[in-house]
């Protein structure tokens, strides 16, 4: 599992123009089963995507699609974790320690 947290690196003019794209591409991978939660960060200063994906490099390549990414609006930070401990709603996507 992956957290994406983006950091927007233009004016949020330019962010706002952008959204309804990022929105977009937003649901696409919702309906794709990639992303399971996402919203902006409070101060509004970028945003958080719980992922999930093959591996990293996929990931990688998945984020280098996003309009805000692909016309320079902003970074993206990834961390991969292995979601060990669930809800029960999320019990589908609990993961197991390598042995």
């Amino acid at each position: 599992m992956f957290v994406l947290e983006l950091t927007y690196t233009a004016p949020l003019e330019r962010i706002d123009a952008a959204l309804p794209q990022h929105a977009a591409w937003l649901r696409a991978h919702y309906e794709a089963g990639t992303f399971l939660a996402s919203g902006r960060k409070v101060p509004r200063d970028g945003g958080v995507i719980i992922a999930v994906g093959q591996d990293r490099a996929a990931v990688e390549e998945l984020i280098g699609t996003d309009p805000f990414f692909r016309e320079g609006l902003a970074t993206y930070r990834v961390t991969e974790f292995l979601a060990t401990v669930t809800a029960p709603a999320l019990d589908a996507y609990r993961q197991q320690l390598p042995a």
